[in-house]
């Protein structure tokens, strides 16, 4: 990941730049069978070994202690990365360009895999920095999202999955320098090959040893299929805000590309109440190695490593994977965030109705996913549009667990269907803290 200076501001590097060639897509397969949690509308992705992911990290361990110590831009540990991310690349089937820019008077390199097929008008990209610190051999800043994309691109190979969508894979040269590489690769890409990629998944850090689990709030799409994998191990997550800005998503996003992502976390600080959802060390950073010399491979958590190089599949298969949307006019969802203020005034998420006839069901479904430390707290109910309320849960003392994920049925057939439906909800007790993440209602 970029050094802040001091946040999330990046540092122009200059950039002479020569063109490599486009990639072009062929024809693969069919898909696989998942141990990935389930959820509505995603295709099952397969297990990623950790064990294969590690081994990806020792070889880029051992490429940079063979090369004075790191993998840095200009350096030759960085594109000898290249070569063995490359190689194994071409031996699982994808068609790898190397694109070859200048910044700071040395050549730098972006490896760009295509997977033969699917729909090039609809490409779903996957993306990490390979280049590390001067300072390190930088295996967890990012040779851990390095390897677990390899391992997610060599799982498709091994599946002869057969997306819908077209799927690439990138590994950036020069992010530390500023986010060259990617930055680069966007600005070179015609407008209409801009529009045809339809997310941009960035994986920088994901197996820090004091972890936390940090998902993107960019796109609302790519941002539940990751909080909806990890409600299914119920692992809490929270919103990613350390490296907003500073890692490869952000030239996609400024050239307005939907973008996603999960990180681990650097050198923020783990809170007490991050320590007791997420185990570790509170008053410790995520990662005491950040863009030092003990980025190795011991500074690596197997368990973050595992959970996020499965999520990564997750995402690659359930994005790129044709889906049955539910009929038109039956669902209505809201997917942004909406925090809920400790012991604080009630909140209300809305959702528009329109295009039915008569009055709601006496059957209606409010389908909620609230993410909160301790579900006691919270009172939640559903307003009809004339401002009726529906009591869908009480608070209770009683109630520790974590997290309101459930759907209620509520007979609602007084009510207009047509209008704007609300979710309120209060938390009515103090030092427990939570959001909206999404709900819907089922007509």
């Amino acid at each position: 990941m970029t050094l802040a200076f001091p946040r999330r501001t990046t540092v122009a590097a200059a950039a002479s730049l020569a063109l490599a060639a486009l990639l072009t897509p062929a024809v693969p397969a069919s898909a696989a069978p998942s141990t990935a949690p389930p959820s509505a509308g995603i295709l099952a992705a397969p297990d990623i070994p950790v064990a294969n992911v590690k081994a990806h990290l020792a070889q880029l361990q051992s490429i940079a202690t063979a090369n004075g110590g790191n993998r840095a831009h200009g350096r030759a540990g960085y594109k000898a990365s290249v070569d063995y991310v490359k190689a194994k690349l071409d031996a699982a089937g994808f068609t790898t360009t190397l694109q070859t820019f200048t910044s700071s008077g040395s050549t730098g390199y972006n490896l760009i895999a295509d997977w033969p097929g699917g729909d090039a008008s609809q490409v779903l990209m996957t993306g990490a920095h390979l280049d590390s610190v001067t300072a390190g051999p930088g295996i967890n800043d990012n040779g851990s999202g390095s390897a677990a994309i390899l391992e997610t691109a060599l799982a498709v190979s091994r599946a002869s999955y057969q997306p819908s969508k077209h799927l690439r894979f990138a590994w950036w040269g020069a992010e530390e320098l500023g986010m060259v590489g990617s930055t680069y690769y966007v600005n070179q890409l015609a407008t209409a090959d801009r529009a045809r990629i339809t997310g941009y998944l960035n994986f920088d850090m994901i197996g820090s040893p004091n972890p936390g689990y940090f998902v993107y709030d960019d796109d609302p799409t790519i941002e539940k299929t990751f909080k909806d994998y990890y409600a299914g191990l119920s692992v809490p997550t929270e919103i990613e805000t350390e490296g907003d800005g500073r890692s490869d998503h952000a030239p996609f996003k400024n050239a307005g590309i939907p973008v996603g992502g999960l990180f681990s976390g650097a050198d923020y600080i783990k809170t007490a109440a991050q320590a007791q959802k997420w185990g570790g060390t509170s008053g410790l950073a995520f990662d005491r190695c950040y863009h030092a010399s003990c980025d190795t491979s011991a500074n690596i958590n197997d368990t973050a490593l595992d959970r996020n190089s499965d999520a990564i599949a997750y995402a690659v298969w359930g994005l790129s994977a044709a889906t049955t949307p539910p009929p038109s006019g039956t669902v209505f969802e809201n997917t942004a965030d909406v925090a809920v203020p400790d012991n604080g005034a009630a909140v209300t998420s809305s959702v528009s109705v329109t295009g039915r006839t008569g009055n709601a069901p006496a059957t209606l479904k409010a389908s909620v996913d609230i993410k909160h430390t301790y579900r006691g707290d919270l009172v939640v109910d559903l307003l009809a549009p004339d401002g009726s309320a529906y009591r869908l849960k009480n608070s209770s003392s009683s109630d520790s667990a974590d997290n309101v994920i459930a759907t209620y049925t509520v007979n609602a057939s007084s009510e207009a269907a047509n209008g704007t439906w609300k979710l309120r909800v209060q938390d009515v007790a103090a030092q427990d803290t939570g959001y909206i993440d999404s709900w819907k209602l089922t007509f």
